[in-house]
């Protein structure tokens, strides 16, 4: 079933080409690694795609639904964890999750369930009423992940989500994404190679705003080099 489906996408700022000519179709059970090096344009099309920037021209459709003739109805339908996990540093992480599933309107016992779910599978359980400025940078990220899946959305689109976790909570987070991908689309910005074929089945690199590869961690392993580092080198060189 397709969940995404975004064609021709154009972005510039100025004289600045940060997307030209993206396209990117997402279905249930996808998970897309989406590699790149700093400046490539990856946070600029998650930001297009989450609906945060407009882009200056093309189409993206969430289930059927046209983003921007429609856009509450489409980002209902999507978790985004952007750049940096922001949140209200002052609150605590269970009040924090509290308010942002009441913005994704959620009510009463399935609230209340899904706060539950959210502080037990993403192993806030211990911090939940520490004020997340305390918190150290993993914990934090990992409250921008809960926030992100609250409302138990069809599409998830994670920027570099493994950022600042130690190795046994990158292992952990990793898990978690392949035991919710059955049933969803997600898209993952991440500089970890070694993370693609984890949890990805498919990857898109770009590179100064354009698509230069599109396949499975397979086929990017065999088109050149003999690992995914040498094949990333090579491609954006």
């Amino acid at each position: 079933m397709n969940l995404l489906e975004a064609k021709n996408l154009y972005k510039s700022f100025g004289n600045i080409n940060a997307v030209s000519d993206i396209s990117i179709s997402l279905n249930v059970g996808e998970v897309i690694g989406f590699l790149g090096p700093n400046g490539a344009g990856k946070s600029t099309t998650m930001k297009i795609l989450t609906g945060f920037l407009e882009a200056d021209s093309g189409s993206i459709e969430i289930k059927k639904i046209d983003l921007s003739k429609d856009p509450i109805n489409a980002k209902s339908i999507i978790g985004y964890l952007p750049e940096g996990a922001p949140s209200y540093s002052d609150m605590t992480v269970k009040s924090f999750l509290y308010f942002v599933g009441k913005m994704r309107g959620l009510k009463d016992e399935l609230l209340e369930k899904r706060l539950e779910i959210m502080l037990k599978d993403i192993n806030l359980s211990e911090v939940q009423n520490q004020i997340i400025e305390t918190l150290s940078k993993g914990y934090k990220r990992r409250v921008g992940i809960a926030q992100a899946l609250i409302h138990d959305p069809d599409i998830l689109i994670l920027d570099e989500p493994t950022d600042g976790l130690d190795p046994n909570q990158k292992f952990e987070m990793r898990k978690l994404i392949k035991s919710i991908s059955k049933n969803k689309g997600i898209i993952i910005s991440t500089h970890i190679l070694d993370e693609v074929p984890e949890v990805c089945n498919k990857c898109l690199i770009i590179n100064n705003g354009q698509k230069i590869f599109e396949g499975t961690p397979n086929q990017l392993k065999k088109k050149i080099g003999k690992t995914l580092d040498e094949k990333f080198r090579k491609l954006v060189s």
